[in-house]
């Protein structure tokens, strides 16, 4: 029941999204407009109230990182291998299968699931997370294709507004002030808006891409919905250091669909369609196989 009640408003919201963009109710420049403030504004300030009143020593545990870091390497280079020697150049779809949609999928069903006791362990993982995958396949992009790597946009990735809402959070939260109450609340506010138009936006940019669900994007998708979580469930059962939420935090994050960001590191029009495909065949199936690793995490 907990699993249902938790899971069912997210998609619901995918949904809407969806049909508001398939029937172009949200127009692409609409759709636009709402993806910058929720990221740049929204989104940002979720983040920021979060960790300033949270319990850092709790959540920057090098052990969390490893149990979650370690399966995102093995997931990336297993895929990359498989795809790469099936086409003989490099290509996203190792990106597609080891990243997780954190931020869309995983903060709303967390904070549903668990509160601010569990959003601990999601703000650890995401302070690294874009940075360390993005800057994982660009170096493999120029291994595998000859590209060059770009350090200003790996830097880029570092000063993006939700970063830099996490950084402030923490240094508030460790300078011991207090904000006033009146202006909490207005941060309270905006915070509140995060998490449903998030979801609105993903759906609504899920809308422009067409479900072709080839054996390829199968054989990512699984590798991101059943591969990448149990390889975390495995090793974070046997690191010490990790109490259960912990643990159940980082199985569902792994267990989220494939982040919609990753389309940008398409470079061919065979990298677009496989990598749609992939994204929304595994937003799709996680409807069905996120239930089933709450279930084995206790939910």
């Amino acid at each position: 029941m907990l699993a249902a009640q938790a899971i069912l408003p997210i998609f619901a919201l995918i949904v809407l999204g969806y049909l508001l963009g398939w029937r172009q109710w949200l127009t692409s420049e609409s759709a636009a407009g709402l993806a910058n403030i929720t990221f740049k504004l929204f989104m940002p300030t979720l983040l920021f109230a979060g960790i300033a009143k949270a319990s850092l020593a709790e959540g920057l545990s090098p052990m969390l990182l490893l149990a979650y870091y370690l399966p995102v390497l093995l997931v990336f280079v297993v895929v990359n291998v498989l795809a790469h020697w099936r086409r003989g150049t490099a290509t996203p779809l190792g990106l597609v299968a080891a990243f997780s949609n954190n931020v869309l999928v995983g903060i709303p069903l967390i904070a549903s699931l668990m509160g601010n006791d569990g959003l601990l362990y999601v703000f650890a993982i995401l302070v690294f997370h874009s940075l360390t995958l993005f800057s994982l396949h660009s170096f493999y992009a120029a291994f595998g294709s000859q590209e060059r790597v770009d350090g200003r946009a790996l830097l880029k990735n570092l000063a993006n507004p939700m970063i830099i809402g996490l950084g402030l959070g923490a240094l508030l939260n460790l300078s011991g002030l207090q904000v006033p109450e009146s202006l909490w609340r207005a941060i309270t506010w905006l915070g509140q808006a995060a998490l449903p138009c998030a979801l609105i936006v993903l759906g609504a940019s899920l809308s422009r891409y067409r479900l072709r669900p080839t054996g390829e994007a199968w054989g990512v998708a699984l590798a991101k919905l059943v591969l990448f979580p149990a390889l975390v469930w495995w090793l974070s059962g046997l690191l010490p250091g990790l109490n259960e939420t912990a643990r159940s935090v980082l199985v569902l994050l792994a267990a989220c669909p494939s982040g919609v960001n990753v389309m940008a590191f398409a470079r061919s029009a065979e990298d677009s369609r496989s990598v749609s495909a992939a994204i929304s065949l595994s937003t799709l199936l996680a409807a069905i196989s996120l239930p089933l690793w709450m279930l084995l995490v206790g939910f």
